[in-house]
């Protein structure tokens, strides 16, 4: 044997030792000749019952389902992604029309609110107004006001915009100069806006139980038994109704007629429920017709005491002894004096408690009486508030401050303006040794105790104020507004 031999022998000799004989190399080589005449039978279907034909069938089926399977979750993979795109689209689009939106309403703010020239303001003096055009851009100038910053035109003034504004409210809703500096001064502009709308339209229809006769559930059976649509006035009421339509005249049912209630505005309430008299007392009511307030103390009175029911207008006196006689009430006595004289007549410190519901401008009864848009002057504003102050002095010396259940005195009006109420409960502090004290009403805003030049005792803030457009009440008499001043006079 040569040695290239014994090299070989050796080597194969190794070989077999690691496991790498020559067999497995032959195994190798024959399973890749299997393989070969394996892929060569698929080509022709195996006969039945051949072990071998079947075994491949078998595979080829497990590997067609897996193939199937994956073409199934590509496709759902495909549909969510094509699902997801659209969605993202869509809230792209959506996004892009959003701002074109604010665009363009950004773009009509500021069209919308710009002023006209001198020339323009001219001509529509000397034209026919157009109603349409004014109350749209009396809105449109208080959105300005606002937002003074970002919607004002350049180079304009708010003092432009707000005489713009007064122009046309007077010519829109026909108030004049003085009416509208008023309302202005007591409110912010789109509040003062507020207000005026709603004064355009009537306060609701309400109605007080007469509790000498009647009571609000057996009423409120009876009235709607004969067609009328009502409801309770309120949690801050127990004898009021307010009624939204009716089938037959509310002030000619057999019930009215029988003094089982009272057509009487619901702000009207309130002076009584502050003045809150007892059983026994002696009350005074210096400005009684028609005799809505009055019916109310003697009901709270129980017909018990004395209630002076006092009225200087002669014509209003058979009103006032008509509800007086219709409702029941037996412990009233009528007169007719001028207020101011009243403590001469019944005697200082004569009365427990005095109600004074003062004549006044009736500026809080604008729905009621439109005349006031444009009939009052700041002249005749302080005329009548110099005749308050006198009644009010007038009524504080009839009220006994040493009175065991009394001693109180409820100023009200049917005016907003400050010289009418605050300014003159701020002179009685001054005249008459009284304080204000808490009126006992949870609702309603506090008075003013600083409005323009005007400063006045902090205890004001005690007294309440209702509006038309934040309390939708109306008074007696007409009444839109009140403020409920309570006195007590010190010993």
């Amino acid at each position: 044997m040569s040695d290239d031999d014994e090299e070989m022998a050796a080597m194969a000799a190794a070989a077999a030792e690691q496991g790498f004989g020559s067999d497995d190399c032959d195994d190798s080589d024959d399973s890749d000749d299997r393989d070969d005449s394996d892929d060569s039978d698929d080509d022709d279907p195996a006969p039945k019952g051949d072990l071998l034909g079947s075994s491949s069938d078998q595979s080829t089926s497990s590997s067609s389902s897996d193939e199937e399977e994956l073409e199934i979750e590509r496709q759902t993979r495909l549909d969510d992604e094509k699902d997801g795109q659209e969605e993202e689209d869509a809230e792209i689009e959506a996004a892009y029309m959003a701002r074109d939106d604010a665009m363009e309403t950004n773009i009509q703010d500021v069209q919308l609110v710009t002023l006209p020239s001198g020339q323009q303001i001219e001509s529509e003096s000397l034209a026919i107004p157009d109603l349409a055009m004014v109350q749209r851009r009396v809105k449109d100038v208080v959105r300005v006001l606002d937002d003074f910053k970002r919607l004002r035109e350049p180079g304009r003034s708010r003092q432009d915009y707000v005489q713009q504004l007064k122009r046309d409210i007077c010519t829109y809703y026909g108030y004049n100069d003085f009416m509208i500096d008023a309302l202005m001064d007591l409110f912010t502009t789109a509040e003062a806006l507020e207000l005026i709308e709603a004064c355009e339209v009537p306060r609701p229809v309400t109605v007080r139980v007469n509790t000498l006769k009647s009571r609000r559930r057996e009423l409120a059976a009876s009235l709607i038994n004969r067609g009328v649509n009502l409801d309770p006035i309120g949690p801050w009421s127990k004898v009021g109704l307010v009624v939204y339509d009716s089938q037959v005249p509310i002030g000619a049912t057999p019930e009215y007629m029988a003094g089982h209630y009272m057509l009487q505005g619901a702000s009207s309430f309130l002076p009584v429920m502050t003045l809150g008299p007892q059983e026994g007392e002696k009350v005074v009511d210096m400005a009684a017709a028609p005799g809505g307030k009055t019916t109310y103390l003697a009901a709270l009175m129980k017909n018990t005491g004395t209630l002076i029911a006092n009225e200087i207008n002669v014509d209003r006196l058979k009103s006032l002894k008509a509800n007086i006689q219709r409702m029941g009430v037996t412990n009233a006595i009528v007169c007719n004096y001028d207020g101011r004289t009243l403590p001469k007549v019944l005697g200082e410190f004569s009365a427990d408690r005095v109600l004074l519901d003062a004549p006044c401008s009736g500026t809080g009864v604008i729905s009621k009486d439109p005349s006031v848009k444009s009939s009052k002057s700041q002249d005749e504003i302080w005329k009548v508030a110099h005749l308050q102050k006198q009644l009010l002095l007038a009524a504080i010396d009839l009220v006994d401050a040493k009175s065991k259940t009394g001693g109180y005195v409820t100023y009200s009006t049917c005016s907003m303006m400050v010289e009418e109420n605050e300014n003159v409960v701020q002179y009685a502090l001054r005249k008459r040794n009284v304080k204000v004290v808490p009126c006992g009403l949870d609702f309603g805003r506090p008075g003013f105790i600083r409005y323009r030049e005007f400063r006045f005792h902090p205890s004001l803030q005690e007294s309440r104020r209702f509006y038309p457009h934040a309390h939708n009440l109306d008074g007696t008499c007409r009444r839109g507004d009140e403020r409920r001043r309570r006195a007590r006079r010190r010993g």
